[in-house]
């Protein structure tokens, strides 16, 4: 624990701390989502199917300050797959404390303790504040994403 933070895996009585940080999270990206994904997110995020994301609770002097879910799937590039980084929010209380960077190197540490080096994540261009620490953590690359359109 450093500066008064822990990071942990996710419990099952993490529950109702775990949905309000994931609704803050969503929050900040206009997302709803009915209650039935809340409940099949969090069951899959405490399930030990190693094809299921997997996810910490950041605790700042105790108190629920920021959520990472993660997965780890194949990668035709990379025989030794490859992590994604999927979800990504700190408390705006906690902001700047050291919380995303701490929730970040746990991921790191999770992925080098599987053998998996290569870790990547997505954000909107306008997310400066984020943007500031994933230039300070990570690489920039240059690729732009496409989706099929709704």
């Amino acid at each position: 624990m450093a500066d008064g933070i822990e990071i942990r895996e996710l419990r099952a009585d993490d529950r109702e701390a775990w949905a309000a940080l994931w609704e803050g999270y969503l929050d900040f990206y206009e997302t709803r989502l009915p209650e039935t994904v809340y409940e099949h997110t969090f069951t899959a995020l405490l399930s030990d199917d190693p094809t299921s994301p997997s996810g910490y609770l950041a605790l700042k002097e105790g108190q629920p300050a920021g959520l990472v879910h993660y997965l780890f799937h194949a990668h035709c590039w990379r025989p030794e797959g490859i992590c994604y980084l999927q979800d990504l929010f700190t408390a705006p209380e906690a902001r700047v404390a050291g919380v995303g960077r701490a929730l970040i190197k746990a991921v790191y540490a999770s992925a080098d303790a599987r053998g998996v080096p290569g870790v990547y994540w997505t954000t909107q261009e306008f997310n400066h504040p984020a943007r500031i620490l994933y230039d300070d953590i990570g690489a920039l690359t240059p690729f732009i994403k496409y989706q099929r359109p709704a």
